[in-house]
């Protein structure tokens, strides 16, 4: 059972029958992840349903040493892996990955398919997960095959500047090349002609773009 608090309250805000609302503190239990801490591993038998309360939640598949990123799972969002792996009965096809300290949200996965059917608000969660996470699948498809790897890494960069409002990105070559389903060597091959270029200037432990 869960015991009510500011960050689970909203999070049930958004299921609006009272009766699901009771469901969910009932069934559920809250669960703790430090950042890099791995929640769940491709190949693993899912009976449970992770929504997240707080932090944020990496998903990706891994192959040959390189990683090809999926979708980020936020607060008051759940993993469509897990749903389909729960739902369906069958192993994840991903990992998932605690990207800062993260709060989850743990539900049974036997309550699935009962609370669509009875509850018009979870029914709506259930969707909505399927289609945010299928934009996000078609974002990263249409980017790996028609962008080319410059293109990528230069609006990846740009986009953290804004996130974070500062010209400086601390991110490791390997963590970037993971981000973008590629290697290193490319990566660091790539930056090296952007900071002969003038474009950024490599340091240790961060990029800063000029």
């Amino acid at each position: 059972m869960v015991k009510p608090s500011k960050d689970i309250f909203k999070v049930l805000s958004s299921f609006t029958e009272p009766g699901l609302q009771t469901g969910i503190l009932e069934h559920g239990s809250l669960a703790q992840a430090k950042k890099g801490d791995v929640l769940i591993k491709e190949g693993q038998y899912l009976n449970f349903l992770p929504i997240v309360i707080k932090g944020r939640i990496r998903v990706f598949q891994e192959k040959d040493d390189r990683e090809i990123l999926l979708y980020y799972v936020a607060k008051g969002e759940t993993c469509m892996m897990s749903l389909s792996s729960a739902y369906f009965d069958y192993n994840s096809k991903a990992n998932g990955i605690a990207m800062e300290p993260t709060e989850l949200l743990v539900l049974p996965a036997f309550v699935i398919a009962e609370w669509q059917l009875r509850y018009p608000s979870w029914n709506r969660f259930i969707i909505q997960t399927f289609k945010a996470r299928y934009d996000d699948l078609l974002q990263a498809f249409g980017d790996v095959a028609f962008k080319p790897i410059q293109a990528r890494i230069k609006d990846y960069l740009a986009s953290k500047v804004t996130e974070n409002s500062s010209k400086q990105v601390a991110i490791s070559h390997q963590t970037l090349a993971n981000e973008l389903g590629t290697t290193r060597v490319v990566v660091s091959r790539i930056l090296k002609e952007m900071e002969l270029d003038k474009v950024l200037t490599l340091h240790r432990g961060y990029i800063e773009l000029t």
